[in-house]
């Protein structure tokens, strides 16, 4: 399981067609519920840096599909693909557009060679291309304890 905040940028590359290019450092998801109701944040923490690319082909102004990877570093990524469609539409700010989309797993390098699961994604682009992308990830993998 993990989650990270990914930050960077999405180009176009040809009509409908984006390239994401985005990084996350190591960080602890801080969530506390109170008398206030609930208040969470990204906090940093020791460890490496997690590096993502996709491509992100739109059917029409709001409903995308995207397939990429994601580097854990020391040779452990993973590769996913959209289930279904992706949304984007607009959001409180009239500078950035707010999007979801849940990712499958589909295998991967190192620790994620034959890796399922499903990753959402939360994320925020703005007019000139910035990306913040927060994931949320829940990846099972062969127990490397076990032989077969």
């Amino acid at each position: 399981m993990y989650s990270l905040q990914f930050r960077g940028r999405a180009t176009e590359i040809a009509p409908g067609v984006l390239r994401a290019v985005t990084a996350a450092p190591s960080s602890v998801l801080v969530t506390i519920i109170g008398e206030g109701g609930v208040d969470g944040r990204i906090e940093s923490t020791d460890g490496a840096e997690a590096r993502f690319e996709s491509e992100v082909s739109f059917s029409d102004e709001s409903t995308f599909r995207e397939e990429g990877t994601i580097d854990f570093g020391s040779g452990h990524s993973l590769r996913f693909r959209t289930v279904g469609a992706g949304q984007l539409g607009p959001s409180i700010d009239p500078n950035l557009k707010h999007g979801a989309v849940v990712w499958e797993v589909d295998g991967g390098e190192g620790r994620f060679d034959g890796a399922q699961g499903l990753i959402t994604s939360n994320f925020f682009v703005g007019d000139t291309g910035e990306v913040t992308d927060n994931h949320f990830g829940v990846v099972f993998v062969a127990d490397p304890r076990v032989v077969s």
